[in-house]
Order: structure tokens, then C-alpha cells, then sequence
């Protein structure tokens, strides 16, 4: 899948994601009202990756119903992803998407830009779990928790989305990091801090998916820095049963799942592997 935030907001755009090889497609983050992020500017290039501060613009929730019809009518399998600033605006928006005939949800839980009532969502397990499962009160679809990268004890927080009800944990969201501009002397980001993602965070996504595995009794979503097949199956190997591929769009093309699927797939016959499932998790045995 497209990670999150990643070509998610046309419908005609996540068709071509779809087309060229992804298993589904997830949304931009979706929150409960229309949302303009930060200023520019709002993205950097970095080593290794790109820094991100976009503030999670999105038309709302109810603005993109049609465009999830849109795209359920095109047969492409779609995982809403979403946020709230409240227990409340996480249920509320969650019973839209579902209405809107979303395959799933993705509940972002580590995002800095929640309302006072949660704080750090991603760092607290009390409050993961208690959105997770408010969640759920409002949806019969699959649940994906998103979690953070930048907390104590990943495994804590993974285990309270389990007992909240999640269906699966997506390992992770972007690395927060920041960039200085030597001549100006200045952040480059008008958030001063971002999102770091690309290459530079796959040992720290790889680990979390490891970390998260061992902790839970549900399926793992690997994500971060993944960019090659070698990539995606040292990943699976971890005990990741999906994947999400976000920055390597922008360094590999579009092209980059059909290479990814195609290296998985060359992997699996130099290996004797028939089915993905033989391989999930393999490392940690």
C-alpha cells in the first residue's frame, strides 16, 4: 500500500497507485473538519529521506465520502486513514468513513496535531486504547493503529491498541527531526520541526515492526524507509504481513511497487517459497 499522506488525496491518483501494483491504497489523513496544515515551506529534502511539516491539510471527512465511492467503483480496496483532536472527533469521523464503504480503517495515533484532551496520542497507552476502542463502537471494519516511532516502550502502546479492539498495528509513522539552513541561519521548515521518512528510518521502522510483533497477537503493517524489494522482505522476514511504501514514490516513481512485488516475488523463487506466509516472521524464529 501507499503510506499515508503519500499521493492519497485524488482518486484518480490512488487508481494509478493501485494499477501499478500496491494491494490497496490509503487515504490522506482525514480529519473531522476541513484542515489548511502549515505554511510554507513545508517539505525539505534530507539524507537519506525528506522532512516533513505539512500539518495534516485534508478537505475533512465528510468532503471525501465521494471520492472513497469513486474509487469502491473503480475496485480498488481503500483504507481510510484518519485523526481527531477528541475521543468524540476520532468515533465520529471513524462512523463516516465507514459509511462512506472504506474496506478499512487506518486510525493515525501519532500525530502531534491532536487537541489538549489527548496530548501526545502515540506516547500515552491509556489514551490509545481508549480511542482505539471508541473506535471501534462505531465500526464493524478492520482497524489499523498508526503508531509512533518516538515513544519509551513501543511494545506498551501496541499491546493497549490490541486491547482496545485494534485489527492490526501499522509500524511507523515518521521520525521527528529538523533542518537548518546554514545561510539563513533559520529552520527551513516554517513548523521548525518535521516528520522524518525515506531511507533514513528504515533500521527504526525495522525494529519497531520487530519490537511490535513480539508484543501482539495481531497483524503487523511494516512501514518506513522501505524503497527496495530487499527492503520489503527484510520487513516480512520481521513479521510484517503488509506493507506500506511512502517516500521511495518520490525518489523511484510511481513504478516503485511493481519493482518492490516483483523482487518479493523473485526472492520467494530463489528461496522455495510458494506464499507470503512462509516467509512472516521467519527472523524472529
Amino acid at each position: 500500500m501507499n503510506a499515508a499522506g503519500v499521493l492519497g488525496m485524488s482518486p484518480s491518483i490512488l487508481k494509478r497507485i493501485y494499477d501499478s501494483g500496491a494491494g490497496a491504497v490509503v487515504t490522506k489523513s482525514l480529519g473531522p473538519k476541513p484542515r489548511k496544515g502549515h505554511p510554507n515551506p513545508t517539505f525539505v529534502r534530507v539524507e537519506a529521506g525528506g522532512l516533513n511539516a505539512m500539518g495534516l491539510p485534508n478537505p475533512g471527512a465528510e468532503y471525501f465520502v465521494d471520492e472513497i465511492k469513486e474509487l469502491k467503483n473503480m475496485g480498488v480496496p481503500v483504507i481510510a486513514s484518519f485523526f481527531g483532536g477528541s475521543v468524540q472527533e476520532f468515533a465520529e469521523v471513524a462512523y463516516t468513513l465507514s459509511r462512506a464503504g472504506a474496506d478499512a480503517l487506518e486510525l493515525n495515533a501519532s500525530c502531534p496535531n491532536v487537541a489538549e484532551e489527548l496530548g501526545m496520542l502515540a506516547a500515552d497507552a491509556n489514551n490509545v486504547e481508549k480511542v482505539t476502542a471508541a473506535v471501534k463502537d462505531q465500526t464493524k471494519l478492520p482497524v489499523f493503529v498508526k503508531l509512533s516511532p518516538s515513544v519509551t516502550n513501543i511494545k506498551i502502546i501496541a499491546k493497549a491498541a490490541e486491547w482496545g479492539g485494534a485489527d492490526a498495528i501499522t509500524a511507523v509513522n515518521t521520525v521527528k527531526a529538523i533542518a537548518i539552513d546554514v545561510n539563513m541561519r533559520r529552520p527551513i521548515l516554517a513548523n521548525v520541526t518535521g516528520g522524518l521518512s525515506g531511507p533514513a528510518i528504515k533500521p527504526i521502522a525495522l525494529r519497531c515492526v520487530w519490537d511490535v510483533v513480539q508484543a501482539v497477537n495481531i497483524p503487523v503493517i511494516g512501514c518506513g524507509g522501505i524503497t527496495t524489494g530487499e527492503d520489503a522482505v527484510e520487513f516480512i522476514l520481521a513479521g510484517a504481513t503488509a506493507l506500506e511504501v511512502g517516500t521511495a514514490v518520490m525518489t523511484h516513481g510511481i513504478g516503485v511497487y511493481k519493482d518492490i512485488n516483483d523482487r518479493i516475488a523473485s526472492y520467494m523463487t530463489e528461496n522455495g517459497f510458494k506464499e507470503i506466509k512462509e516467509m512472516v516472521g521467519l527472523a524472529q524464529e
